[in-house]
């Protein structure tokens, strides 16, 4: 098996993802850009050789069990497991989202896509995992996720509008996360969440004030923590993130 490091990142195709993806690849892993659409994939991968990164395209769609199956099975036969899963897919789910306006099926859909997308693709990725002998797992939260600050003082000027669908979505992930760091505690996964901050990408329509290269920092780091490197943490540029 070769010692190259091999890394898939889902909705690598654009923005942060694109940008964990790239990290990953000047650092030497073998990438594998999970996206949905092909032309998109494609197009982000065809940049990626450009720069010089080993990069090779996975057909993804994180809501979907056979997709999830088929791009383990791609990734087994090109590269024969996975040192880093790196969970970036995520949607927002549109406005409003005030909780007395929003439709039930918004909530349903961002779930979906936020929290049991990365179940789904963690459980397909983790036998190639396990092969791995410094396997890492990042799932990208928000900060909007954390109870503590969506509680604490002048939240709403630190936390973003209201949310129902989004921000408990990055919550329910964060819980996810832990439960995960508690089935491996006995093996050597480290598993982690990170927030990339306020990151102008279109899923805010651009309005972020970090560029994607930042916001993409702290799960690259995750990504390739050494061994004996911390587990069932939040964290961000800062440091650690209040649950």
């Amino acid at each position: 098996m070769s010692e190259t490091k091999v890394a898939l990142v889902t909705g690598a195709n654009k923005g942060i993802g694109y940008e964990i993806a790239a990290g990953l690849g000047a650092l030497g892993y073998r990438v594998g850009v999970g996206a949905r659409d092909d032309k998109r994939r494609d197009d982000a991968v065809a940049r990626l050789r450009d720069t010089g990164v080993d990069a090779f395209g996975v057909p993804l769609d994180v809501t979907d069990d056979h997709s999830a199956a088929a791009a383990a099975e791609l990734i087994a036969d090109r590269a024969g497991r996975l040192d880093a899963l790196v969970n970036n897919a995520a949607i927002t789910g549109g406005h409003p989202q005030q909780p007395s306006l929003v439709d039930p099926a918004v909530i349903r859909t961002v779930v979906e896509t936020n929290v049991i997308g990365v179940i789904r693709v963690t459980n397909a990725m983790l036998p190639l995992l396990r092969r791995s002998p410094s396997p890492r797992i990042v799932n990208m939260s928000s900060s909007v996720g954390s109870l503590a600050r969506q509680s604490g003082p002048g939240s709403g000027t630190t936390t973003g509008p209201v949310a129902v669908a989004y921000a408990p979505s990055k919550t329910f992930l964060n819980a996810v996360t832990l439960q995960y760091v508690r089935e491996l505690a006995d093996t050597n996964i480290l598993v982690n969440c990170a927030c990339p901050g306020y990151v102008a990408t279109d899923l805010n329509g651009f309005r972020g004030i970090r560029t994607p290269q930042e916001g993409a920092a702290t799960a690259i780091r995750l990504a390739t923590l050494p061994d004996g490197g911390p587990t069932g943490g939040f964290f961000e540029d800062a440091g650690v993130v209040p649950w």
